[in-house]
């Protein structure tokens, strides 16, 4: 929340239908009008690419590498085409080669140099198309298949290049998600939950697909991967004035295992195609891990709606084995040099019901996969991503000093009235100018600004990774499948964007201004909301997409600047300056000695869900005995000159221990519905040496798949 500018030149308020900088500002040598052509594409195999141990050979201590409780793998062969951006500083007009269109991938490559493009210029895509690349702002393009890996691509003037820092206190996140593409959500994909009625989640969703083989069983989920956002979407993105994307993945994008029934890792090159286009539009990717083995939070977007069963209950301590492993193997893959730069930010498990799970026992689980993570990438500033932890619904004001010394930790909010619990009938559309919106724009600076202000200076970093124009909860399934309350005939209004006039939209506009302007660094919640099955978008509050057409979002996110001060409505500013150990500086890993005192150990010295008088050394854990799926690289076509190194989804190349999994012989609850089962009364095996007989006090192990 910020003072309005001095000169009304700079950020247009009076005006916001002009445009606020028409200038391209584009590098040397480049032109406003070239036209791109596909320059690349990956051909997805297997997932046998790891630097570690193949499976089924001893491990480097003579382990025997043991297969976990997976389905068995099935090559995928995916040929994805995507766009790879590069430019050089300095660039000279002769240095680069201007594009040409073309639609045949037979082609591919066979220019002699980039291809880039500015306000104007048209795109290509892999299947013959083109679309015109709208850019006002500054931002252009960059496509080079001799480089898939250049990072110079910017999406505006005031966004540094993929290839400069950022710096946090200085440059504004100006974000969007991209929510329902890799975890499906019921109202943002309604069609497909319309199709199966009885789908309340994922889970029940690739249950009921997989049985219905005549209409392409869970084929339907890739098909919804491949259409849901295309490179048009992204490129529209970065011509919004946006600079991040926040995409929200699965944990089965590594694996599952055999009680599940999600689509295996076959979203993983879809992900990767998403973050070549952000790479070829300049913009930075905060990747999101959604789902957590055994649910995190119960709700339908953390894969099975329901109990919590990760550090919580019987079947807590070894879920939260499994989370473990996968957050290491996506941190192994996104601290390679060839993603750092378009990957600066990993939230390692979204909304975590700390209500349920326990402060304590999610500290204790934060400073584990901190230590773990930074074990992989090293301390101190360019070394891997930040790591993004939610807040877990307990307030900012709860996690200042949380683990006060860590290296580069982010606090994610998610302010929504509609989920407030505090429902408010209050009107929207009240007029026009400053007037718009009612209470609306005031109660999100009022709500939100100091406490975003605050948590700036006790906690470090600190965004918005969600928030919405849902000032209301009316939208088709946005409360859930079944759930009237969402389509009520008070909410009649609000399902059909058709039906809003300009003060309406005017008021909506305003809440999207008073918010960014409140929360400083900010991801809206969602880029698109797919149709429902009579094509129509039945929950419009949410799209930012539908927004900008239909004219109730900012064409240009720097109109935010002032809106609260303009509503008299004023905080105490954060000055931009945070403590050197929260970037990456001086002190970055070294945590208060009081704090790994009391949050050191893991597992957590007690677990919740429990029945009295349990002893929790007897919880079923898994041993680190198994190999790995590692996450692998993109494989070009046509391959680059042998001087670009592609890298092999691992990092750490001294990182080769093994991964969780069953201990033969043993017998485990169902790890999704293990809340009130009994507690076991002995160890299993009965020996401590068997390797499930003690709680782990390590991270999960890791090594490679077959």
């Amino acid at each position: 929340m910020s003072s309005r500018p001095d000169s009304l030149a700079e950020v247009s308020l009076a005006t916001p239908d002009t445009l606020l900088n028409s200038n391209t500002n584009h590098p040397p040598g480049i032109s406003t009008s070239e036209t791109a052509t596909p320059c690349e594409s990956f051909i997805y195999t297997s997932y046998n690419s790891s630097p570690l141990l193949p499976s089924q050979h001893s491990g480097p201590y003579g382990e025997e590498i043991k297969s976990s409780p997976r389905s068995k793998k099935v090559a995928v062969a995916v040929v994805v085409p995507v766009y790879f951006v590069v430019i050089k500083h300095q660039h000279h007009e002769s240095d680069i080669t201007k594009g040409t269109s073309s639609s045949n991938p037979s082609s591919v490559g066979s220019h002699a140099g980039p291809t880039y493009g500015a306000n104007g210029s048209t795109v290509t895509t892999s299947d013959g198309s083109t679309f015109t690349y709208i850019n006002p702002f500054g931002g252009y393009w960059i496509d080079d298949p001799n480089d898939p890996f250049n990072d110079g691509a910017r999406p505006n003037s005031w966004t540094p290049p993929l290839n400069e820092s950022w710096v946090w206190g200085t440059n504004k996140v100006y974000g969007v998600n991209i929510g329902g593409l890799f975890v499906l959500e019921p109202f943002i994909s309604p069609a497909l939950f319309e199709k199966y009625p009885e789908a309340i989640d994922e889970w029940s969703l690739s249950t009921l697909m997989a049985s219905d083989t005549s209409n392409g069983g869970l084929s339907q989920i890739e098909d919804h991967y491949n259409t849901f956002i295309t490179e048009q979407d992204i490129a529209e993105i970065a011509g919004a004035g946006l600079n991040w994307i926040r995409l929200p993945i699965p944990f089965w994008a590594i694996e599952k295992w055999d009680f599940e029934p999600f689509l295996e890792q076959v979203c993983w090159p879809y992900i990767l195609r998403v973050l070549q286009w952000a790479r070829k539009y300049g913009l930075r990717v905060n990747l999101d891990l959604h789902t957590i083995p055994g649910s995190q939070n119960g709700f339908n977007h953390s894969g099975k709606f329901g109990k919590i069963n990760f550090l919580n209950g019987v079947m807590g301590v070894a879920n939260a084995q499994r989370a473990l492993g996968y957050i290491r193997i996506i941190a192994e893959f996104i601290s390679q040099p060839e993603w750092r730069n378009v990957v600066p930010v990993f939230g390692i498990m979204n909304e975590a019901r700390v209500a349920v799970i326990g402060m304590d026992q999610m500290t204790s689980f934060y400073m584990q996969a901190h230590d773990m993570i930074r074990n992989i990438t090293g301390y101190g500033e360019g070394n891997g991503p930040y790591i993004a932890i939610h807040d877990g619904f307990q307030g900012l004001s709860t996690w200042a000093g949380f683990l006060e010394g860590s290296d580069r930790i982010i606090l994610d909010t998610h302010p929504y009235f509609a989920f407030s619990g505090n429902s408010n009938p209050a009107p929207i559309a009240t007029g026009t100018g400053v007037d718009a919106g009612g209470i609306w724009p005031a109660l999100a600076c009022s709500r939100w600004g100091t406490e975003m202000n605050a948590s700036q200076t006790g906690f470090g970093v600190t965004f918005a990774g969600e928030f919405s124009n849902g000032f209301n909860d009316c939208g088709l399934y946005l409360n859930g499948v079944g759930n009237a309350q969402d389509v009520a005939p008070s909410c009649s209004l609000y399902l059909d964007s058709s039906q809003w006039n300009d003060t309406m939209k005017a008021g909506l506009q305003q809440l999207a201004l008073a918010s960014m302007d409140a929360l400083q660094d900010w991801f809206f919640w969602t880029w698109k909301i797919g149709p429902s099955s009579n094509n129509t978008i039945a929950a419009p509050l949410w799209s930012y997409q539908l927004g900008l057409q239909q004219g109730w979002m900012p064409i240009d996110p720097r109109m935010a600047t002032g809106t609260c001060a303009a509503l008299d409505v004023t905080a105490q500013q954060f000055d931009g300056v945070y403590k050197p150990y929260q970037t990456g500086g001086p002190g970055a890993g070294t945590i208060n000695p009081v704090l790994v005192s009391s949050y050191g150990q893991y597992p957590p010295t007690s677990i919740s869900g429990l029945t009295a008088g349990a002893t929790q050394s007897f919880l079923p854990t898994y041993t680190s005995t198994s190999a790995i799926p590692t996450l692998p690289p993109p494989t070009f076509t046509p391959s680059p000159p042998s001087s670009v190194v592609i890298g092999n989804g691992w990092f750490d190349s001294s990182d080769t221990s093994l991964a969780a999994t069953e201990v033969a012989g043993c017998t485990y609850p169902d790890a999704w519905d293990a809340i009130s089962v009994a507690m076991p009364t002995a160890l299993c095996p009965p020996t401590a040496s068997a390797g499930a007989s003690v709680v782990v006090t390590s991270v999960p192990a890791l090594a490679t798949s077959s």
